[in-house]
């Protein structure tokens, strides 16, 4: 039995992944936590989340409970993330991370402390189907080649913070690998005013705020007289969060280092 911490448990994913996580046969909710100005902080985690009293009282801050659990789930924000990183590699526990928004500094930050101190499960997007489309991406890219032109339009809720989602930048990377390409080089992520014809190469990715949307990507691979549409719409948080707590109930048992979703699903190699 697994035992697990949540970070930002007074909020929408938080929520839910507390709910997974009580109703998983292989996980414990060990302990939970939020930023000590919180309003939450003090109240049940299974109250706040839906489930019912848990005895888990929701504390300010990580360094309070780290030693309670097996792993830490985190998707709160990218700055909070590599500090939560930075404490579970002193206590040297495990970590899934599905923060979007890490800068490649950050990410790297996270990679050097985990190869040296803990596993930690890192994906841009938790969900199994999500990481299905991923894969699709990169397999269609490279049967369809150059001729196609590839645009990736995502849309999510007013709040989201970071643009373009993190889903999307994974997606622009997988169509990039299955061309040969460079996402860094070819990815153009906004179009405005007189700016001349699209160039053979370049991969658009364009983003989309407003009212609740959950997440909505769709990837189109535009050719001469036809077009491919591959699209993923989630309606609610829970494939996110069931997503984490699969990664939650397989990290303990690797050894030091990165993964990502491709190896709890045994996607690699698709």
């Amino acid at each position: 039995m697994n035992k697990v911490i949540v970070a930002g448990a007074g909020g929408r994913m938080g929520q839910r992944i507390i709910h997974m996580v009580h109703h998983h046969p292989e996980l414990e909710l060990a302990a939970a936590f939020e930023h000590p100005d919180s309003t939450a902080v003090g109240e049940d985690a299974g109250v706040v989340s839906g489930v019912g009293a848990t005895g888990v009282m929701i504390s300010p801050g990580l360094e309070s409970v780290v030693d309670q659990g097996d792993v830490i789930i985190d998707f709160t924000f990218h700055e909070a993330s590599v500090e939560f990183a930075r404490i579970a590699a002193r206590h040297k526990t495990a970590m899934v991370i599905g923060t979007t928004g890490l800068t490649p500094e950050q990410a790297e930050i996270i990679r050097g402390l985990a190869e040296s101190s803990f596993p930690c499960v890192q994906s841009p997007n938790m969900a199994v189907g999500v990481n299905v489309l991923f894969k699709l991406v990169e397999k269609t890219a490279g049967v369809l080649g150059d001729a196609y032109d590839v645009e990736i339009v995502e849309a999510h809720h007013r709040l989201k913070k970071d643009a373009p989602s993190g889903t999307a930048l994974k997606l622009g990377e997988m169509a990039a690998k299955g061309l040969g390409r460079d996402l860094q080089e070819v990815g153009v992520m906004e179009r405005n005013g007189i700016i001349g014809e699209r160039s053979d190469t370049e991969i658009g990715i364009q983003t989309i705020r407003g009212g609740d949307i959950v997440g909505e990507h769709t990837v189109y691979f535009a050719g001469a007289g036809e077009r491919l549409e591959i699209s993923h719409r989630a309606t609610n948080r829970d494939n996110f969060a069931r997503g984490a707590v699969l990664a939650a109930a397989w990290v303990t048992a690797q050894a030091n280092g990165v993964y990502t979703m491709f190896d709890v699903l045994d996607l690699a190699d698709f």
